[in-house]
């Protein structure tokens, strides 16, 4: 008789799943893929870059400044005027005291309105700016 009950109960008590262990595993892989994801800030403005010789790749974190071949600024994607330029690196400045700016112009765009640019972030009291260009095959 007690052999009997004990199967009885066996037959009663449901499998189950534990999905715990399944859980910490998602979370372990989404960590792993956020830590060793690159994000690349884009200028938000499509443009060919001149070409030089003397081009160098940049080691540091810079933020980018787009200029289009009609003269459109855009700062991460988002247009903006060349008189709010300063305001905005100011207080880019203030969270990054290391900033520095990569100015990503087209060749077709005038050079008197890259001065203009160059001259603004200057005056937000930044002084590392360089020009995107593409290394020159030689």
């Amino acid at each position: 008789m007690f052999q009997s009950v004990r199967r009885k109960k066996r037959s009663q008590e449901k499998a189950e799943i534990t999905i715990a262990p399944l859980i910490d595993m998602v979370f372990i892989l989404l960590i792993f893929f956020i830590v060793t994801t690159s994000f690349v800030s884009e200028t938000g403005v499509t443009v060919e870059r001149p070409a030089a010789h003397s081009a160098e790749n940049l080691e540091s974190q810079s933020t980018l400044v787009g200029i289009g071949p009609s003269g459109e600024i855009y700062i991460s994607g988002r247009r903006v005027g060349l008189f709010s330029l300063k305001p905005l690196m100011e207080n880019k400045l203030k969270n990054q005291p290391n900033l520095s700016i990569v100015l990503v112009a087209d060749k077709a765009t005038r050079a008197d309105l890259i001065v203009r640019v160059m001259d603004e972030i200057r005056l937000s009291g930044i002084k590392r700016i360089a020009i995107a260009t593409e290394r020159e095959n030689k």
